[in-house]
């Protein structure tokens, strides 16, 4: 064929593609949306397929990616095919793409799916928390191991389900024309132009103008044309409003844990007078600011106020105070009818009380109804939930008081070291006692165990847009790595390494059980070792540049380090990964920590910021090295080199060096010293006896 008709031919197939492929229908459908005879065409916005049966429709079918564009905690897509029928329930979903970081914690493919298909017969109106052990009807028990990644499903499947419902008007609610769905990009001129919201802006002399109605003045007075107050608000359930000030994430996280029909009400404000004030967190209520509807006043409480760090919009005003406000179903509020924001600005009067001026800023959105709004009185419980990870901590607050109980214990060791290596059977028994403890509690029952993945991820997420939210998560390894932060400037990689590596360990304590048996160590020369050292480096870097090109890969690299077989799932797993673990653990029989030594890649990636260490309390006598080489000889990990310095990317902290440096038995410094000091002793007592 010709060349220009095939280029030709080529180009209308590339522009009908994207038409083609929007109006397809989403492959699986049977398996979310069952006892459907047929679907049609996806469409609308946001984009759905209705199902059919007997050609009458009884839901619609979407894929979370297409309607939200769902990221995944590793960044990457994440796309779940949902059903959701005319009640507003989930009739199914299905896990169509994902790239969680999963295989650290244990868990599999098959949890997640599993996860996925436990959202089949839920309603979408109510909000849904993740949560451990999950025992109500308004909980889902989240993956073990893998709590945000539940997390990040959850709102995924509940904030699309939820835009769909309401674009095809499966939720009910009020018959206002006030469009909640629908979205486009705006900028934030546009929605104020728009009337998605509104401004108000009041000068010093206005605010002055105000007070002096009330008999009141401005103290301290200022410039008439200073800024005394700027505010906008504006219905931020709605989500052209909310989905354009907020960011993507943040948007998620709002839309899954509050209730459909849930209001959010968006408050900004800058200028000299403060709309929050901070009697609130005393009084748990925003006296400064409330909404009127009709007849209806309704005050803002601390309860339900959601801060906001910062605006998504295009151009948004810097301003200093920002939150969302829920109003809930059960207050009466009607989401399609005019309502205004009043803010109170005080001042004093001329015997120094206080008077207060009402400032109100009036809001219509677009479409909604000037009727008056009839009261209802329906108690309902605070719909809206703290954070995930503020449960989660709460729910385990027992082992993060166990963990945080340990890791003063360990400052105190290591603050105390001096006075410890005096005694070696003081130190011996403090050093296997705590070794069991990071074996046994941290390691094989709160599975709390570091791993190189964890410093993957955190880089993926500082490249892909980082929340604390995610790794707030897990608060056992939050905290973990917190101290081993602050430790890296005092002591270096060693604190870990040494004494809170779970898998270090298992090593050490088999090696300690080796030697009692009489299993004869292999001494490895220095030059050699030098050598071999480098590898781990290479592990690291190796992995480092793996995940940025596909952290999926880098993942499944990570499989060198041993921890998930050995500490993770305790070697309940496929034969070929706990051969590969049983092997570095007999190699580790022979050799003192041989995997930390040559191929640990998280003893790495600490080594490598272990000479911002400001301090040194490793002591070292001038003869170390020079010509003594016990401690060098005796060190687990080959840290101190021939001419006795200590190498602090290597060392692990064990202390083994300073209880040589103490002991008058062993030091041949502090064996001249004893010798010296009996021959004094001596000389003294025989002078005595002659005199």
């Amino acid at each position: 064929m010709p060349l220009r008709p095939l280029l030709r031919r080529l180009a209308l197939l590339v522009l009908l593609l994207p038409a083609a492929a929007a109006g397809a229908p989403l492959d699986g459908w049977r398996e979310v949306m069952p006892g459907a005879e047929r679907i049609g065409p996806v469409e609308g916005s946001p984009p759905a397929a209705a199902a059919y049966r007997g050609g009458d429709p009884v839901g619609y079918v979407f894929s979370t990616g297409a309607v939200s564009d769902a990221k995944g905690y590793s960044g990457k897509t994440l796309d779940i095919l949902v059903g959701v029928d005319a009640e507003g329930r989930i009739t199914g979903a299905r896990l169509v793409e994902q790239h969680e970081p999963i295989g650290a914690t244990g868990s599999t493919v098959d949890d997640l799916e599993a996860f996925v298909r436990a959202y089949a017969g839920r309603g979408i109106e109510a909000p849904l928390r993740v949560t451990r052990d999950a025992k109500g009807p308004g909980e889902v028990d989240a993956i073990s191991g893998a709590t945000v990644t539940s997390l990040v499903f959850n709102e995924a499947i509940l904030g699309a389900a939820r835009a769909v419902a309401r674009s095809r008007g499966l939720l009910g609610g009020p018959a206002g024309a006030v469009d909640l769905a629908g979205f486009a990009p705006m900028a934030w001129k546009d929605l104020v132009a728009q009337g998605w919201l509104a401004v108000k802006r009041i000068t010093v002399g206005e605010a002055e103008a105000l007070l002096a109605k009330e008999g009141g003045r401005l103290v301290p007075p200022g410039e008439p044309d200073g800024l005394f107050l700027e505010v906008a608000t504006g219905l931020a359930s709605a989500a052209r409003v909310g989905r354009n000030i907020l960011d993507r994430a943040d948007w998620r996280v709002v839309a899954a844990e509050h209730g459909a029909r849930d209001s959010l009400i968006f408050v900004g404000a800058r200028g000299r007078w403060s709309v929050k004030g901070t009697a609130w967190r005393r009084s748990g209520v925003f006296e400064r600011l409330r909404v009127v509807q009709g007849e209806r006043t309704f005050a803002l409480k601390a309860a339900d106020h959601v801060p906001i760090e910062a605006l998504a919009a295009k151009d948004a005003p810097a301003f200093r105070e920002l939150a969302l406000f829920v109003l809930r179903e059960g207050t009466g509020f009607r989401p399609d009818r005019p309502w205004r924001l009043q803010v109170l600005a005080e001042g004093e009067d001329a015997a120094g009380g206080t008077v207060a001026a009402v400032v109100d800023v009036p809001y219509a959105p677009p479409g909604s109804e000037a009727a008056p709004v009839e009261v209802v009185d329906a108690a309902a419980p605070p719909l809206w939930q703290p954070p995930l990870w503020q449960e989660v901590w709460r729910d385990r607050w027992v082992d993060i008081a166990v963990l945080v109980t340990a890791l003063a214990v360990l400052t105190g060791i290591l603050f105390a070291q001096d006075r410890v290596v005096r005694s070696r059977r003081l130190h011996a028994r403090l050093r296997a006692g705590f070794l069991v403890f990071t074996l046994v509690w941290l390691g094989w029952y709160a599975t709390a165990q570091l791993s190189v993945v964890n410093v993957l991820t955190f880089g993926n997420a500082l490249r892909t847009g980082f929340r604390w939210d995610f790794f707030l998560l897990e608060p056992l390894i939050f905290i973990l790595w917190c101290y081993v932060a602050a430790a890296l400037l005092f002591w270096g990689r060693g604190v870990f390494c040494g004494w809170l590596c779970p898998f270090g360990a298992l090593q050490e304590l088999l090696n300690m059980a080796a030697r009692r048996l009489g299993v004869r160590q292999v001494d490895i020369p220095f030059a050699l070792h030098e050598r071999l050292r480098p590898i781990k480096f290479l592990v690291f870097l190796g992995l480092f540049a793996l995940a940025l090109g596909s952290l999926d890969q880098a993942l499944v690299a990570a499989e060198v380090e041993p921890f998930k077989t050995a500490i993770v799932l305790q070697f309940r797993r496929a034969w070929p990964f706990v051969l590969y673990a049983g092997l570095l653990l007999v190699a580790g029989l022979f050799v003192q920590r041989f995997f930390c030594r040559y191929m640990c890649p998280l003893g790495a990636a600490l080594a490598l910021p272990a000479r911002l260490r400001q301090f040194e309390w490793l002591r070292r006598h001038r003869q170390c090295g020079q010509p003594c080489q016990i401690c060098a000889v005796g060190c687990p990990v080959g840290a101190i080199q021939p001419r006795g310095d200590i190498h602090p990317g290597e060392c692990i902290y064990c202390l083994a060096c300073q209880v040589n440096y103490h002991d008058d038995r062993v030091c041949p410094v502090m064996i001249e010293r004893r010798k010296r000091h009996e021959g004094r002793q001596a000389w003294l007592d025989k002078a005595a006896r002659k005199a």
